[in-house]
């Protein structure tokens, strides 16, 4: 195959359509409206939620996200648990199987404490996570500002797929 052969039906153009950048708002409406139907399972007001949700999918950490929008990390943190976001229990899974030990009763709450080693503070987020479910209605409704960049990531990779080496295939 030449050279010409490649070539056959390419196209040149003087200019290129202009497609622009295509959106897509399936909500149709804002994320503090979204964040104000479900109010009674947010820690805080919905435009606090929304300034911590929005600074959190920026990749700020959870403290930071807090004092940006006024309110305590701790209530931070359980807006987010409260929102699907996995992986804010500061403790180990051991740790949080102690945790379950000392809400099942089998041990006291000071040995608990003792046998997890974490602060206060750390203990009482780990057992508001272990106790409290995210409310999937809240979840759903925050679900495309948590986490756009992931998926786009994602998309890259899946399409990229064929194009990667596994380890198997470096033999």
């Amino acid at each position: 195959m030449g050279l010409s052969d490649i070539a056959a039906g390419i196209e040149i153009h003087e200019r290129q359509r202009e497609r622009g950048v295509p959106t897509v708002d399936a909500t149709g409406e804002d994320l503090v409206a979204r964040l104000a139907t479900h109010a009674d399972a947010l820690p805080c007001t919905p435009e606090a939620a929304a300034s911590v949700l929005e600074t959190y999918a920026a990749g700020t950490s959870v403290g930071e996200c807090a004092r940006e929008a006024g309110i305590a990390p701790m209530t931070a943190a359980k807006l987010l648990h409260r929102c699907g976001v996995a992986g804010l229990s500061p403790l180990t899974p051991t740790a949080r199987d102690v945790l379950g030990d000392w809400l099942d009763g089998e041990l006291s709450r000071s040995e608990a404490v003792e046998l997890v080693g974490a602060d206060e503070g750390d203990f009482a987020l780990a057992t508001y996570v272990e106790t409290h479910d995210p409310v999937p209605e809240l979840a759903d409704a925050v679900a495309g500002d948590l986490e756009p960049e992931s998926n786009a990531t994602v998309a890259k990779r899946d399409a990229l797929a064929e194009t990667m080496s596994s380890v198997g295939e470096l033999r």
